[in-house]
């Protein structure tokens, strides 16, 4: 009697157990995930010369791909299953086959890459070599290169305008921006602006570009269409993360220096607000609707969510040691965090803004994407 009392208390738990564990993979798994289709994560870990690979309805590391030295620059690929990196020491591209979960390709391109743009369909992949000074385009389904240009010296990186008609590339040590014609590689305007810009931001319509400056704490706003510059706005210590509101209204700009946010009015053309936000706050992400920005701490170990319409600073989130890169993945439910020192990634949900797990990654993660397939 006993032992079948026992039997039943054991099924009775298991059922429990179960119909538990069904409800959290349900809550976890995005409602326009079908069964069939998979959301990853890829971590480029820098010092290990691999890709760590992460399930996120699972939450946890399912592989990790050898891709070469100083691997940055993640992307998705927009159309194809497919992750696009550089090797910054190697000096090439490389392609990751989503499904096969594997390199599939090594593409040279030049000294000293580190990021890769795509043109709105997909077709091609931008990238500048900074210790080549050049430009190429590559066929992402051929893998070849089918377009070159010379550039000024130290190309940070290139940006394609949301038209998909010319590639941007500012060079560090020239302090310019140089246009090119995005299906040709020819060259169309060179543009001075503030020293030593890095990252580029363009408006929706194509019609500005603003260029952070490293060198000179400003951010230099640009016409695309009469190719001149309009003007170098001064902030208040050297410019970190640019965050463009999806209809262009707005540009953040966290500042590390001044522990802060500044805001750009891009129509004004002017800093029209600021924040103070923490200790060191560098990178981040923003929602689909533009509602919220999360801001990482790279000293204070955490990152900020901000409900940008009312400038209203929420309670920091714990991540692990210097967080760094972000991402939010396309339900809009999850946001990744690389942390660089502790050699992890936070898993933090969006809608309430709680950390929900930490995975552990290779060795100095960098860069971040995620992939729906």
């Amino acid at each position: 009697m006993l032992r079948r009392l026992n039997y039943r208390l054991l099924i009775a738990l298991l059922v429990i157990i179960g119909a538990g564990t069904f409800e959290i993979v349900r809550e976890r798994r995005p409602s326009f995930l079908r069964p069939d289709l998979r959301l990853f994560a890829y971590v480029a870990n820098s010092s290990d010369a691999t890709v760590s690979v992460i399930d996120l309805i699972r939450l946890g590391t399912i592989g990790t791909i050898p891709v070469g030295p100083t691997p940055s620059g993640l992307r998705a690929h927009p159309k194809l299953n497919q992750v696009w990196g550089v090797s910054t020491e190697g000096g090439y591209a490389f392609v990751i086959d989503a499904p096969a979960g594997r390199v599939v390709t090594r593409i040279p391109v030049g000294a000293s890459p580190f990021a890769v743009d795509f043109s709105p369909d997909g077709h091609l992949a931008y990238i500048a070599a900074s210790g080549s000074s050049a430009l190429v385009a590559i066929d992402c389904r051929t893998a070849q290169i089918v377009g070159h240009a010379r550039t000024g010296r130290r190309p940070w990186i290139a940006r394609v305008t949301p038209d998909g008609k010319q590639v941007l590339v500012p060079n560090r040590d020239d302090s310019t921006l140089e246009m090119f014609d995005a299906a040709t590689l020819a060259h169309e305007a060179t543009i001075g602006v503030a020293s030593h810009p890095e990252q580029v931001v363009v408006l929706p319509d194509n019609s500005m570009a603003f260029v952070s400056a490293a060198g000179s704490n400003e951010i230099s706003a640009v016409d695309l269409r009469k190719r001149t510059l309009i003007s170098n706005l001064r902030l208040s210590g050297p410019p970190a993360a640019l965050f463009l509101k999806p209809d262009g209204g707005e540009l953040y700009v966290s500042v590390p220096d001044s522990h802060g946010l500044e805001i750009i009015d891009t129509w004004r053309t002017e800093i029209s607000d600021s924040m103070l936000l923490g200790s060191a706050p560098s990178d981040g992400a923003m929602t689909a609707d533009a509602s919220l920005v999360f801001v990482s701490d790279a000293l204070a170990n955490s990152i900020t969510p901000i409900a940008m319409s009312a400038r209203h600073l929420l309670s920091p989130i714990s991540t692990g040691r210097h967080p760094g890169r972000s991402a939010i993945d396309p339900s809009g439910d999850l946001l990744l965090v690389v942390n660089e020192d502790s050699n992890d990634v936070a898993v933090i949900r969006v809608r309430t803004q709680s950390l929900i797990t930490m995975i552990p990654v290779g060795s100095r993660p960098s860069s971040l994407a995620i992939k729906l397939f």
